[in-house]
């Protein structure tokens, strides 16, 4: 709780011009406001005693979010920010994975004209910074915690980090690039790389990855990946992105082969422009923590029963 409150007087959501709402722990099944992740993952689902109504907890909140922007009418270049609690319970658990995922979720109302590389550049500065200034903070209180992030988050993209390691597989690129420059933002992940393969999975309903199909640096999407100074290797603290506007929906629900999923409610909506442009994502508590605090496991910051 200590670290969470640090972080929360930092006002991250100032620099991001956010308003804090309510996060809900499910939602109403086969309206395609669960992210379905890879697309495998099976989702918690249950049904209410005094209905027929079925109800799915909840995976991530990246098209909730974006239904909240309308909902709620929030201006351009204004966003929202929730405390989230999900269960994956098909997740692989290991040292950095538990079923329990816990992360501040945020969106951004955007303008047509934000939708481009360098908008979510300037994004994923800001974000940064707050992460200089959190390790920083912390530094101040505990003399054990020495901070290590660089000055500059380092931009490269997926293609031209294979280029680089052809040889390698993707999370073997991610720990060279992350020991290398130490923090990093890795762009383009979702589209197939020249070998036919992703980098990593995507769903192909929130995030743009297939932006300029026919540029090889293809994507408005990316993750925050630190090198962590005690698990000496790459570590995720945040995945975001510009999310997809109707083109890019039809065109990545084409690549993914999930046509069907136009039929859902949040994707017409969408299809329809109902929905407001935005750019999103999410920041891990329990992974941020991890990485502060300078912890070897989940099971240090975070407690469930298992």
């Amino acid at each position: 709780m200590y670290i969470h409150k640090k972080i929360a007087d930092l006002k991250t959501e100032q620099q991001l011009n956010l308003h804090s709402v309510f996060a809900p722990l499910y939602v109403k099944t086969g309206t395609g406001i669960n992210d379905d992740l890879n697309g495998i993952e099976k989702p918690v689902t249950f049904n209410s005693r005094n209905s027929n109504t079925t109800y799915t907890i909840v995976h991530s909140l990246a098209k909730w979010k974006r239904l909240r922007l309308k909902e709620l009418a929030i201006p351009t270049h204004e966003g929202i920010i929730t405390n989230m609690i999900a269960l994956r319970p098909d997740e692989s658990l290991s040292d950095i994975h538990s079923i329990l995922v816990d992360q501040w979720d945020w969106e951004i109302n955007i303008a047509p004209t934000d939708r481009t590389l360098s908008f979510l550049k300037e994004t994923v500065l800001k974000i940064y910074t707050q992460l200089k200034k959190t390790e920083r903070l912390l530094s101040n209180t505990d003399n054990d915690i020495i901070p290590i992030l660089p000055d500059e988050i380092t931009f490269i993209h997926t293609e031209d980090l294979y280029d680089q390691y052809p040889d390698k597989t993707p999370k073997e690129r991610e720990n060279i690039i992350a020991e290398k420059y130490k923090a990093i933002f890795l762009i383009g992940i979702g589209g197939d790389l020249v070998d036919g393969k992703p980098h990593d999975g995507r769903a192909p309903d929130y995030d743009d990855w297939s932006t300029k199909t026919s540029d090889k640096h293809a994507g408005l999407n990316g993750d925050i990946i630190l090198w962590h100074p005690t698990l000496k290797r790459a570590f995720e603290v945040s995945s975001m992105g510009i999310r997809v506007d109707a083109d890019t929906l039809l065109r990545q629900l084409e690549i993914t082969n999930t046509n069907s999923r136009k039929e859902l409610q949040f994707h017409k909506d969408l299809l329809e422009d109902k929905l407001p442009l935005s750019i999103g994502g999410g920041i891990g508590q329990s992974r941020l923590c991890m990485f502060m605090l300078r912890k070897n496991d989940i099971a240090e910051v975070q407690c469930y029963d298992n």
